[in-house]
């Protein structure tokens, strides 16, 4: 938008989703609520779709950018536009409904089940378009919002509410255990949590109650992170937060951050893992400075990577070219580093 170019967000009702347009000032439409049922879902696939063709009719966008949406992909197909997607995720009941109507599939990386001709690699994470430190400096004033001293540790618990499409067979942390994580973790910190569907009244006081928009700033000086979803813990370890993810599919990214930079620690959904990720929290926590050892760690993983952003950038901006440029040299992208 600084470069004067034409942007437009459509965005469903999701948690927090157009708090933080609003806050950013950036220009969206709203489609509408995500439904619950399988049924649902699948209609939606012609209601968001023809959602976004109406917006597109009176936006005429040249392109179409997304984290995999389909919906944009089907949309960008029947208007003549190209679309690019961000892939982070590798849902591939989401893949299948996209690939074929998109033109480049910008993906880390690591190693990952998309092989296609499509696909354009780049050294980093989603979460790194915007949590780079060229990109984000985290505001230490969030600590007097969350009524904690400088120096004194606390606590993330993120709960899913698993009603994604891809959620579906997932239950994540059971209740018994997210009581005793907390129990456990307020011996040695202050606990807040973060969920996605409503806590019991048993948990409601220990709701994080900070703007939307302050959230990895609350990330950033947490000393430790447990959640039961993925992209709140990718965002920690970029930001030298330790983190214990439970989840029985596979991130990839994370994976990554586990094995070869020690940032996180991964377990699943059964529940012994349960109680031992819990386990791990207590570990990370009782050890002493934990967080002067893992920005040691980050700013190993930082080296490896680019500024994301900076690349998109380009990217977007020298389309078709740059795809032809990515696929024939990939070491093109050391320029952002």
């Amino acid at each position: 938008m600084n470069r004067q170019h034409q942007i437009l967000f459509t965005c469903r009702e999701k948690e927090h989703v157009v708090k933080l347009l609003e806050h950013y000032d950036l220009p969206f439409v709203i489609l509408g609520k995500i439904p619950e049922s399988i049924q649902g879902k699948v209609s939606s696939i012609l209601k968001f779709g023809y959602g976004i063709y109406k917006v597109a009719y009176r936006f005429k966008p040249d392109l179409f950018l997304s984290h995999g949406s389909h919906y944009a992909a089907h949309v960008a197909f029947v208007t003549g536009k190209p679309h690019i997607a961000f892939e982070d995720t590798f849902n591939f009941e989401q893949i299948w409904l996209y690939k074929p109507f998109t033109k480049a599939i910008l993906t880390g990386d690591y190693e990952h089940p998309l092989k296609s001709s499509k696909v354009v690699r780049y050294s980093g994470c989603h979460e790194l378009a915007y949590l780079h430190p060229n990109r984000y400096k985290p505001d230490i004033s969030v600590l007097d919002e969350m009524g904690i001293s400088v120096n004194e540790k606390y606590v993330i618990l993120r709960f899913s509410s698993w009603k994604a499409s891809h959620d579906y067979g997932h239950k994540g942390m059971n209740f018994n255990n997210k009581l005793e994580a907390v129990k456990q973790f307020s011996q040695y910190a202050k606990v807040f949590i973060s969920s996605e569907s409503e806590l019991p009244p048993i948990l409601q006081t220990y709701k994080i109650n900070i703007a939307p928009f302050r959230i990895h700033d609350a990330l950033a000086y947490a000393s430790l992170i447990l959640a039961d979803s993925f992209t709140m813990p990718s965002e920690s370890t970029v930001l030298g937060t330790p983190a214990v993810i439970i989840h029985n599919n596979r991130s990839l990214c994370l994976e990554e951050q586990s094995e070869k930079y020690r940032l996180c620690y991964i377990f699943s959904e059964s529940e012994n893992d349960q109680q031992e990720a819990i386990k791990k929290g207590l570990e990370l926590l009782k050890k002493e400075n934990i967080k002067t050892d893992w920005n040691k760690r980050r700013n190993k993983m930082l080296k490896d990577k680019i500024d994301v952003t900076s690349m998109l950038i380009w990217f977007i901006e020298n389309w078709p070219e740059s795809f032809y440029i990515m696929q024939e040299n990939p070491d093109y992208q050391e320029r952002f580093r």
